[in-house]
């Protein structure tokens, strides 16, 4: 047990490490939402890589990170924001949008409707399906 805690402590502090790149490129702001003034956590992307990787990580708010861990508190108009950050020039905002579009499509109208529309690169679209939210 002791041993899976290192190395759980190791990632964190590599993360860290990433903290203050990852806030200068988000510009401060969740990266899914652009709600800006409240706490920011870094969320990495599944799968997973054995060694954390920038662009593979994004900083989220309290509440992405919470729907992220908790696919089943997504839900509403409330993440229209997707709409949006689905288009982002970024690939790791598009995968984490499109998961989320995914999940909200089993439910919602206008989430089926905007995953219709878009269009994502084929790299991007096979890390997108590679694993789920």
């Amino acid at each position: 047990m002791a041993k899976g805690y290192e190395i759980h402590q190791a990632r964190m502090m590599a993360l860290q490490g990433l903290g203050k790149d990852l806030a200068r490129r988000a510009k401060s702001k969740c990266e899914i939402t652009g709600s800006a003034g409240g706490p920011l956590w870094p969320y990495e992307i599944p799968p997973v890589p054995e060694e954390p990787d920038i662009d593979r990580i994004l900083l989220v708010s309290q509440e992405c990170r919470e729907v992220l861990e908790n696919p089943d508190r997504l839900a509403g108009r409330g993440w229209q924001c997707l709409a949006e950050a689905v288009w982002s020039e970024m690939p790791a905002v598009q995968v984490v949008a499109w998961r989320m579009l995914s999940e909200l499509s089993k439910r919602e109208d206008w989430a089926r409707e905007v995953l219709d529309e878009v269009f994502l690169d084929p790299e991007v679209e096979e890390w997108a399906t590679a694993a789920e939210i």
